[in-house]
């Protein structure tokens, strides 16, 4: 399976899409949030392809302007051609504004997210918009990662983590990817096509 992912800017070579043959094969595009929802809309219907998404921090619209045919999975464990995803919004809490969290109020959604995941007999792909503490993430309040992310990978082996948030001009596509305990930690900045 093909997975484009995609956040935080809207990509040119995806916005519009000019040659849809050069980017590749997509069965599936997942987007980490902080993205304007007709973006959204416009990817899953000029690649014909289910699209599942988080909110950012800066996705105020949403609830006016929900993005057609795309499937928000915050909070939700749902399964894609036999890869089960687990999707988590926002970014840490710095200043009240809509998708922010505190660490406690994060860790009180996993809590509760545990026996779906119990359920489906694991997780092989997390999608959140803020990374796990201390990978990829910044020093600032709003940019830190969650600390209950990193207990998450170790309690859950995730294959993937996907997370924006952190906007980085990758020159390497390699320099996307951290290792956490056996778990591929992506920053998915602009786009990034994986294969599961």
């Amino acid at each position: 399976m093909h997975v484009m992912t995609v956040s935080d800017i809207v990509a040119s070579p995806l916005y519009p899409v000019s040659d849809r043959e050069s980017l590749g094969p997509v069965d599936l595009i997942v987007a980490c949030g902080d993205l304007p929802p007709e973006y959204l809309s416009y990817l899953a219907h000029a690649f014909n392809v289910p699209l599942f998404f988080v909110k950012g921090n800066h996705d105020i619209r949403f609830e006016d302007y929900p993005p057609r045919g795309c499937t928000d999975i915050n909070g939700r464990v749902l399964s894609f051609q036999g890869v089960r995803f687990l999707g988590l919004e926002g970014s840490m809490w710095y200043n009240g504004g809509p998708n922010q969290y505190t660490e406690k109020q994060m860790k009180t959604h996993i809590r509760r997210l545990r026996p779906a995941i119990w359920w489906r007999k694991g997780i092989d792909i997390v999608v959140t918009h803020a990374p796990p503490l201390g990978v990829h993430d910044g020093k600032d309040l709003c940019h830190q990662g969650f600390a209950c992310y990193r207990w998450l990978i170790r309690k859950y082996r995730p294959r993937f983590f996907l997370h924006g948030h952190i906007h980085v001009n990758f020159q390497d596509d390699s320099d996307r990817t951290s290792i956490i305990d056996g778990t591929r930690v992506i920053n998915t900045y602009g786009y990034h096509t994986i294969e599961i």
